[in-house]
């Protein structure tokens, strides 16, 4: 379905009717505009004509201008009123990505439009750098405010954030309090935060740090710590691989996911195929050095604290943890009956 009121294909017909065989050729294959919508290179186009890359650039560039010059143009000023209407309600900003798909979901009427975007004088390419994807404004006033809060909003994040989609739009209007009231709508800011490449969001929609395995997942052990961390507490690696399959719909072997898990820093083996993120204050250990901590840590303790404390950490089986604490060894009874290191 599309958003627009007039018919692209014959719009470009008009006003392109007055140029010269090559030159109506060379645009219709640079912007797509023919049956195939294939957007050709200058390389492509000028080995069809055996002549230089600069060459198509030239005729290019001298075709637009005859375009723009001409009575046909001028006649079709309501297609491109309509077009910056159209980005007006995105947000007087928004990411090619995000507008073309909103216009029409067809790639030749994509092509269409896109033709008229680089054609209108109303229209502003702000081509893709480190920081942003390619987008279109047409207010530069706005597209300045709005490139700087997302620089700002980058800044503020820690490398390990992940933040809720709620969240992250209340940040981000915290950073645009100067932008008119009327663009401060949930899916606006969500459309002018799909313009960075610094910041994006994972699978579940939880927002951070493009560049933080918490969003760019590349693997079964990116898709464990999201499983888990919204599970919020220890799962077995079974447990885990099942709900990976079943989020990301990704297929994932139990051996698979185990192996991963024991390699990672971000995850603790806390006894019987059970896993904890590190995150949640779980260390890795045998029952011994459990024990050995948390005596350490609070001092001599009865038999039933101790058992209670070491379970709050890991999931051994209590006989376990019995039989490491009788250890002479390391541990012994103090004259209060209590336990303590040796």
């Amino acid at each position: 379905m599309s958003t627009i009121t007039f018919k692209p294909k014959q719009v470009t017909k008009k006003i392109t009717s007055h140029l010269h065989d090559r030159a109506n050729d060379v645009i219709m294959n640079r912007f797509g505009l023919n049956s195939d919508a294939e957007r050709k290179t200058l390389e492509e186009i000028g080995k069809k004509y055996s002549i230089t890359r600069e060459r198509v650039r030239q005729i290019e560039e001298a075709a637009l201008t005859l375009i723009k010059k001409s009575e046909a143009y001028k006649e079709e000023q309501a297609v491109f009123d309509e077009l910056k209407q159209v980005i007006n309600s995105l947000g007087s900003i928004v990411a090619e990505h995000e507008l073309l798909p909103h216009i029409s979901k067809d790639k030749a009427t994509q092509n269409h439009i896109h033709f008229y975007l680089v054609l209108g004088d109303a229209f502003k390419k702000h081509r893709e750098d480190n920081n942003f994807h390619t987008r279109w404004s047409v207010d530069d006033e706005v597209a300045a405010k709005v490139h700087e809060s997302l620089k700002k909003l980058y800044i503020s994040l820690k490398d390990e954030d992940l933040i809720t989609e709620t969240e992250m739009i209340k940040r981000f209007c915290d950073q645009t309090k100067e932008v008119a009231e009327e663009y401060k709508n949930e899916e606006i800011i969500k459309r002018w935060l799909s313009m960075s490449k610094t910041i994006s969001k994972n699978p579940l929609g939880e927002w951070g740090k493009s560049t933080s395995p918490n969003i760019r997942t590349r693997g079964v052990k990116d898709y464990a710590f999201l499983v888990m961390r919204r599970h919020g507490s220890p799962m077995h690696f079974r447990e885990v691989a099942d709900n990976i399959s079943k989020t990301f719909h990704r297929k994932t072997h139990y051996a698979t996911c185990h192996n991963e898990l024991i390699k990672d820093p971000r995850f603790v083996l806390v006894g019987r195929g059970m896993y904890a993120l590190a995150e949640w204050g779980y260390k890795a250990g045998i029952a011994r050095e459990i024990i050995r901590d948390i005596l350490k840590r609070e001092g001599p303790l009865s038999k039933d604290d101790v058992v209670e404390r070491v379970m709050k950490e890991r999931y051994f089986k209590k006989n376990t943890i019995l039989v490491n604490l009788v250890n002479s060894k390391y541990f012994k009874k103090n004259k209060s009956g209590l336990y303590a290191l040796v």
